[in-house]
């Protein structure tokens, strides 16, 4: 496990209510193989003050969401880099994991099996992994990928409208996510013909 000594303070649960979601803090890693006094980086999941009981809720830089009780000491509590404190050991990143959809022109068995095994070559047979494949075939056909506001009026004018993406294939658009409070519309796609006058 690849972990490294840090030195850091116990916060109290009024300490603890006074961060914010930006605040670094380092909570019990609640990970299975991990040692129990092994910690995680952390943030809160929203401002200290809106937790009530003495409880929080941190998510780990590896997507868990952990519930802490600062004050209690049968846990392991919350902690913040201190250079006056003391050493803890601290969970760290052994690489980051990408979620991939990969177009294959052509799309046989073969041309899938060359890329994974250069991409093992590359990286290493033990570092890349398919953890779930899904083959979807991609038609020959584009779309133009639109975002307007989700709560925007019906037959409303188009002045709210944003071209996200061009030429895009149907299948790309579901690994595509709209901006908060936005939504998508797909449309056929459209050449834009520049119909300026030339000389």
């Amino acid at each position: 496990m690849n972990t490294e000594k840090l030195t850091a303070r116990r916060l109290t649960a009024e300490e603890t209510a006074e961060l914010g979601p930006q605040d670094s803090v380092f909570v019990p890693a609640s990970m299975d193989g991990v040692s129990p006094d092994c910690y995680a980086p952390a943030f809160l999941t929203k401002p200290g003050k809106s937790f009530e009981g003495g409880s929080f809720i941190a998510r780990t830089a590896f997507g868990e969401e952990v519930h802490v009780l600062p004050d209690n000491a049968e846990e392991g509590g919350i902690w913040i880099a201190d250079k006056a404190g003391e050493a803890i050991e601290v969970l760290q990143s052994a690489g980051v994991l990408l979620n991939l959809a990969l177009f294959v022109p052509g799309g046989n068995k073969e041309s899938l099996e060359s890329l994974y095994s250069a991409a093992r070559e590359a990286f290493g047979a033990g570092v890349v992994q398919r953890w779930s494949e899904e083959i979807v075939e991609v038609p020959d056909v584009k779309v133009d990928l639109y975002e307007e506001p989700a709560r925007g009026r019906k037959n409303a004018n188009n002045q709210n409208r944003d071209r996200r993406a061009l030429d895009i294939f149907p299948t790309r658009v579901r690994f595509l996510e709209p901006s908060e409070g936005w939504k998508f519309v797909v449309e056929p796609h459209k050449e834009i013909v520049d119909e300026t006058p030339t000389i």
